[in-house]
């Protein structure tokens, strides 16, 4: 579903990303992880074309991402993204925020946009506070809304980008909770976290980056069993002790 081959991008004289390639077939869920600065977020949002590359190529659902006349918001409702934090719209009420996207990019009607976002935030236990504003919800609670907004689209598959990251701690199982149920109904998830206990439940793979590079690409059992090099063990070893 998504194939990423031989990316490379800059910004200025920096390289941040060096030949990039991976495969994510349809229904895998695919961790990828690596210490900070190591290119995992900016590698994600190459995907869904947040962030241009100047060298390589990614084919998602069969669109090539990266061409002057791609389609870009047809592409991105095929893609739902989370951001590590929330952005939502703070002066629209819940309800708003997953009605805003469905109308002006899948045309929906004002009611059917509003039943599809009901029904969303009701899977996400948050129907109660439609009325709401985003800064009258906890983190945890935005981040379900913000999960439930990129559901709202029907995408094919989901892109989370730290989305536990920026929560207090006794909110991050209500949000890796929803993400444990979409893996378990076969979404297609590329997820950059440090939380290897959602990596050891939920992942089919985990994707090790260093350093702008990908150095490991390989099935959950081998990354947490045999991690072949030495600054993924490492990276191990600092991030289990916690």
């Amino acid at each position: 579903m998504i194939s990423i081959k031989n990316i490379s991008k800059w910004y200025g004289d920096f390289q941040v990303l060096t030949d990039c390639s991976a495969d994510i077939k349809k229904g895998e869920v695919v961790v990828v992880c690596g210490p900070s600065g190591s290119g995992k977020s900016t590698l994600i949002k190459c995907v869904n074309a947040l962030e241009p590359f100047q060298k390589g190529e990614i084919i998602f659902d069969g669109t090539s991402v990266g061409l002057p006349d791609t389609d870009l918001p047809k592409l991105r409702s095929k893609i739902g993204m989370v951001f590590q934090n929330f952005e939502l719209f703070p002066h629209l009420s819940i309800i708003e925020n997953l009605m805003l996207a469905q109308q002006r990019v899948l045309n929906r009607s004002s009611d059917e946009a509003r039943s599809k976002g009901m029904q969303l935030l009701d899977r996400v236990g948050l129907s109660a506070q439609a009325a709401k504003f985003p800064g009258q919800l906890s983190g945890g609670q935005q981040q379900r809304v913000a999960i439930a907004r990129a559901l709202a689209m029907n995408p094919i598959a989901m892109l989370f980008d730290e989305p536990t990251s920026a929560l207090d701690p006794e909110m991050v199982n209500e949000v890796l909770d929803v993400m444990t149920e979409l893996a378990r109904e076969g979404m297609t998830m590329m997820c950059v976290t440090h939380e290897m206990g959602f990596a050891r439940r939920v992942a089919n793979r985990v994707i090790f980056m260093d350093g702008g590079r990908i150095e490991e690409d390989c099935s959950k059992e081998d990354f947490f069993g045999t991690p072949r090099g030495e600054r993924a063990q490492h990276f191990l070893s600092k991030i289990l002790q916690h």
